[in-house]
């Protein structure tokens, strides 16, 4: 039986990945990024309660080393959790939206595509009846992944570096010829939902739609998303750090202007909030 010592040239390339091929389009505009383990010890393996990225391989360290107990994807959405009982109340999401600075119809918008939507499946862990409150459970929100996402939390709700690393390979257009880009445009969020999109998944193809605007809502600055912002709201960091920043004098100068902050396009043109 011959070993790989005695495997000619020819055949040798077998062994090593090839990650596009001539009849399907998609390969190549869509590539991975082929260098994440330089930086990341096996980024293909999932990290359960911290999110590396190449430029912060320990993640945010603080943050993650107080909430170890909890998985990224719960970490992600404890910030709406104000009483630590387990439980998001409507009143809670409503609440945690406007202190990241949403006004009040977008606040209770969210409050129906989260509290009404994404109920359910954390309920049916802890029983088979619908909560008549319409609370979210935190310890089962792993329930809530869903078709067409990007992918970076698994089914357990851990977080999975290249994953992230490959949403900037495949759809950021700011690259140079050794690295890829580190923003996102609202195009480009476009055109990463359409390629994550799978079949017969309108339920899916909403809540991205939900999830991927409000995140560039919240985060535009010039018209894009920067990586690292990403990666903080991947892991909920970022939701303390935008709740303190408004409570100083200069707020949070990114988003659109859906906040309730007085800005316009990441400029404050109002004197007051809303």
């Amino acid at each position: 039986m011959p070993t790989l010592k005695h495997i000619s040239t020819e055949h040798s390339n077998l062994y090593h990945p090839r990650i596009v091929v001539d009849h399907t389009q998609p390969m190549g505009t869509r590539p991975y990024r082929v260098d994440t383990d330089r930086f990341i010890k096996i980024p293909y393996v999932a990290r359960a309660h911290y999110a590396p990225s190449i430029e912060h391989p320990a993640g945010s360290s603080e943050y993650s080393h107080k909430h170890k107990n909890f998985s990224v994807l719960q970490q992600h959405i404890i910030f709406w959790d104000r009483d630590r009982d387990g439980v998001i109340w409507p009143r809670d999401t409503f609440v945690g939206f406007r202190d990241l600075g949403f006004n009040v119809v977008f606040s209770l918008f969210a409050v129906f595509v989260i509290n009404i939507c994404f109920s359910l499946p954390t309920r049916l862990a802890h029983s088979y009846f619908p909560d008549p409150f319409f609370r979210v459970y935190v310890s089962s929100i792993h329930k809530d992944k869903h078709g067409s996402d990007s992918g970076v939390y698994d089914t357990e709700g851990r977080f999975v570096p290249c994953r992230f690393e490959d949403i900037f390979a495949k759809y950021s257009s700011k690259q140079s010829s050794t690295a890829p880009g580190e923003t996102l445009s609202l195009r480009e969020i476009m055109h990463l939902m359409h390629g994550q999109r799978v079949a017969v998944d309108p339920y899916g193809w909403s809540a991205a739609a939900f999830e991927w605007g409000t995140t560039w809502l919240l985060l535009q600055e010039n018209g894009c998303i920067d990586k690292e912002d990403l990666r903080k709201l991947y892991d909920g960091s970022l939701f303390y750090e935008i709740r303190e920043k408004r409570k100083t004098k200069e707020g949070w100068r990114k988003g659109w202007g859906l906040g309730g902050d007085g800005f316009v396009g990441g400029v404050k043109i109002l004197p007051f909030s809303f």
